[in-house]
């Protein structure tokens, strides 16, 4: 090489290193998804319990013992926080089915009754997440195990409520599985997140929110003594979602949501946070049983059906379109199956197969080329979220 050409060579090879080296452009975020909340003290997610703050350090904590079973409470109940309905149907198309005004023993058994033909019930309620809300999910419980009602859909519609209440009724619920909806003309805001993440599935079509707690009973006189009380309730927001499959993950991200503001999850971030589809905790808790009691051939073909309904039905932008997608995989895959009906996908619909009727597919199903929009990613996607009613409080 020519000596005086020699700089130039290196020159120019530095140069192509470095661009080399250069990281490509990110790729656009998708915009994150936000709404103003009127009143969060009447819905959002409202903290309420006395909490105890630890000191600084603190010795190990002895082996938390489990509270004795308490016994049924069925004490005089006015459903203060909402309207409740129960129906023997699943298809929500034909209405929810009887009011409930007062959720007493007899009246819940005559309502529950017609339910045992079908072995199923439906629960609808709307409005917020209090005690009076928590105990109706109980006693429907109940009454149900005592009439041999096995399937237990909660039709949920709710800007959410009381913290400590929604995490109650969601042990409760992940303890005596119920599967939840909420359906295209419904939301599930703030608190109810809570009430979701303990289904043992989730069937999804309206929207979903999340924002911070908000400490209405607090004593706290500064930033510091608000945030060791909330601290504390986040620990046990993040120690409820871990037992109930959900990411703990998303107690942080509540935490970046101004209370007056709502962030609506989208279809991806609700199945990365554990809210949307089967719960995984179930999952891993049934896994040994059904393989011991519904063999290997059962669990490869729940498996799989499981990821072909991610795969083709998830597009479906109503609550009734998932269910009747699910069916129809149901009998490509040899569900409900003879030995296991009750531990098959959509066991609730075991006894009422044609209880869908028929269902409109979306247009866009119609060409192979252009993919369904998923639910809940941008505003503009699938139906919109009915407004929050009266008896909901607006939060």
């Amino acid at each position: 090489m020519i000596p005086r050409l020699r700089p130039l060579f290196l020159l120019a090879l530095s140069l192509l290193l470095l661009a080399g080296c250069r990281k490509p452009a990110p790729e656009a975020e998708q915009p994150i998804q936000t709404q103003t909340v009127a009143s969060p003290e009447e819905g959002g997610a409202v903290s309420r319990d006395p909490v105890a703050t630890p000191p600084p350090a603190t010795p190990a904590a002895p082996v938390a013992v489990p509270p004795a079973k308490k016994a049924p409470d069925w004490s005089p109940l006015e459903l203060a926080s909402g309207q409740a309905w129960i129906d023997c149907g699943l298809d929500y198309r034909q209405g929810d089915g009887e009011p409930v005004s007062a959720p007493d023993r007899e009246t819940l058994r005559q309502l529950l009754e017609p339910c045992r033909e079908g072995d199923v019930v439906r629960l609808r309620y709307r409005g917020r997440i209090a005690a009076d809300f928590t105990t109706l999910v109980e006693r429907v419980t109940r009454v149900a195990d005592s009439l041999g009602v096995g399937s237990r859909v909660l039709d949920l519609d709710s800007t959410g409520g009381q913290v400590e209440d929604a995490i109650r009724a969601g042990d409760w619920i992940g303890g005596n599985r119920w599967t939840i909806w909420v359906r295209e003309d419904s939301v599930c805001h703030s608190a109810c997140v809570f009430v979701l993440a303990g289904g043992d599935s989730r069937r999804l079509a309206g929207r979903v929110g999340i924002h911070r707690i908000i400490r209405l009973s607090s004593t706290a006189t500064s930033r510091t003594e608000l945030n060791a009380e909330l601290q504390a309730v986040y620990a046990t927001v993040r120690e409820y979602l871990e037992r109930n499959g959900a990411s703990p993950l998303l107690a942080d991200v509540m935490k970046t949501v101004p209370n007056r503001s709502l962030r609506l999850l989208t279809g991806d971030e609700l199945r990365m946070y554990g809210l949307d589809g089967n719960n995984a905790a179930q999952d891993d808790l049934d896994r040994v049983r059904l393989l011991d009691k519904c063999g290997d051939d059962f669990m490869r073909r729940r498996d799989a059906w499981v990821r072909a309904f991610d795969e083709r039905c998830r597009a479906q932008d109503r609550v009734y379109a998932l269910n009747a997608c699910g069916l129809e995989l149901r009998r490509d895959f040899g569900f409900p199956d003879d030995d296991c009906p009750a531990e098959s996908p959509l066991a609730e619909f075991n006894e009422l197969p044609d209880a869908l009727g028929e269902v409109p597919q979306p247009e866009a199903a119609k060409a192979d080329d252009e993919p369904l929009p998923t639910v809940g990613t941008t505003a503009g996607e699938g139906a919109p979220a009915a407004a929050p009613s009266a008896e909901q409080g607006g939060g």
